[in-house]
């Protein structure tokens, strides 16, 4: 599967409908972003079971301000709607896949409980999750 463009109107249920998510955010006057395109076309190829998304940071002011995108490129991932990962910088091809990798990995009931009790710490039930 290759690359899917994320807008403000499909970027939430793309997250939440879809197992792992990775999403670049990018530019098309920004050289790193454009050396790091042909990378991840290429592991959205390799990963058919996970969605790559890329969001336009230009066409989309609104939703990379909601992101809090200051620099690009941005890689972000998700896994069952819950972000695992976000940092700024193109990754080099082996540094991408480790990341696949490590997603894949993952167990997401451990991952979800340690929300739970982060959460319960840190005493915050008097904020929504809104989905």
């Amino acid at each position: 599967m290759s690359t899917v463009n994320l807008t403000a109107e499909t970027f939430e249920s793309t997250i939440t409908d879809n197992g792992i998510v990775f999403v670049d955010w990018w530019a098309a006057w920004c050289g790193p972003c454009r050396m790091f395109a042909p990378v991840y076309e290429k592991a959205s190829e390799e990963n058919p079971d996970i969605v790559f998304g890329k969001v336009d940071t230009e066409a989309e002011p609104e939703l990379s301000g909601q992101a809090g995108i200051t620099s690009i490129p941005t890689l972000m991932i998700f896994r069952d709607g819950i972000q695992l990962f976000g940092q700024p910088g193109a990754l080099p091809a082996p540094a991408l896949e480790d990341l696949i990798r490590q997603v894949k990995a993952l167990d997401m009931d451990e991952v979800r409980r340690e929300i739970a009790e982060h959460d319960h710490a840190h005493g915050d039930h008097d904020h929504d999750h809104a989905h």
